[in-house]
């Protein structure tokens, strides 16, 4: 799990960020960066960058590494640090609670702002970031793609997809994107995994999670990770979330995708509610969201 910054940001000062900014424009072209480019990178002095490296070392912002020379990188902290700092300035948020979950690909956090928000910081890349580096890699630029660069590319397609969802979808309400963070609003409810549906709420919970399915293929995406942990059941409805791995509706496989989405989501209700759960034609389902047939869409729940 990654550590927490956000009670740190107070302690850091302005040319902290210049150092951290400075080891993010390095690690476009190599795994570690080495300490003589961290001036030109920074815009700080020497001397300032020496200081500046053992203040972030010590909050474990930074890492440092020997090798034929001597290289540093960002941990998540020091990059969770920076988008922190983007939206406090953006007067995005200004402040950020405890944690609302925590998984394999992504932190989220409650964040305190003019009403009450979530902070979601992705992952991914996360694993083979802290597994032990080949050293032919540290300089393989032509094949170097950094870990925060996958985080950033995903937090870049979900919050695009939540853009373009909003509002006609029930998804969380995109409010600020920066690098691997999504800021967005909080939700209300329960898990689907957890909700412990009634008889009576079986089928209409499934209608309306089958109805946010067909409206985001309308909009033009699939969700392409339909689970019962993707969806949040609460009192105005149902939100679909987690929209990182959503493709448009021309992508070459979509058609797959979206099948194997009502499969699993069709699959659960089936297996956690059968007696109340009816026999359903997925493929006959999956053909009735492409072709926006709503009425038939119902009819299946």
């Amino acid at each position: 799990m990654v550590r927490n910054v956000a009670g740190e940001m107070a302690e850091l000062e302005p040319e902290d960020f210049h150092l951290l900014s400075g080891l993010e424009h390095g690690m476009r072209f190599s795994r570690w960066v080495a300490e003589g480019k961290l001036p030109e990178f920074s815009g700080l002095d020497s001397e300032n960058v020496d200081y500046r490296l053992d203040r972030c070392e010590r909050r474990g912002l930074v890492e440092r590494k020997t090798i034929q020379y001597t290289g540093y990188r960002l941990t998540f902290e020091g990059y969770d640090a920076l988008a922190l700092h983007t939206f406090a300035e953006r007067d995005t948020i200004d402040g950020v609670g405890g944690p609302l979950g925590v998984g394999k690909e992504s932190d989220v956090y409650e964040v305190r702002s003019f009403q009450p928000l979530a902070l979601k910081y992705h992952r991914e890349g996360y694993t083979n970031f802290r597994e032990v580096d080949k050293e032919r890699d540290y300089t393989s630029e032509k094949q170097h793609i950094s870990w925060f660069y996958t985080a950033r590319k995903a937090a870049e397609r979900e919050y695009e997809a939540l853009e373009t969802l909003y509002p006609d979808v029930r998804v969380p309400r995109p409010v600020d994107q920066n690098r691997h963070a999504i800021v967005m609003a909080k939700m209300d409810g329960v898990e689907l995994s957890r909700a412990g549906l009634t008889d009576g709420q079986v089928v209409p919970v499934l209608d309306l999670v089958l109805d946010e399915m067909a409206g985001a293929y309308r909009e033009g995406f699939v969700h392409a990770d339909m689970s019962e942990y993707n969806v949040f059941v609460g009192s105005e409805g149902v939100t679909v979330f987690d929209w990182p791995q959503a493709v448009p509706t021309d992508h070459a496989n979509a058609e797959e995708l979206l099948a194997r989405d009502v499969t699993n989501i069709v699959g659960y209700f089936q297996r956690k509610y059968p007696q109340h759960t009816p026999e359903v034609d997925e493929a006959a389902l999956a053909d009735a969201i492409r072709e926006d047939d709503f009425e038939t869409v119902r009819a299946f729940a």
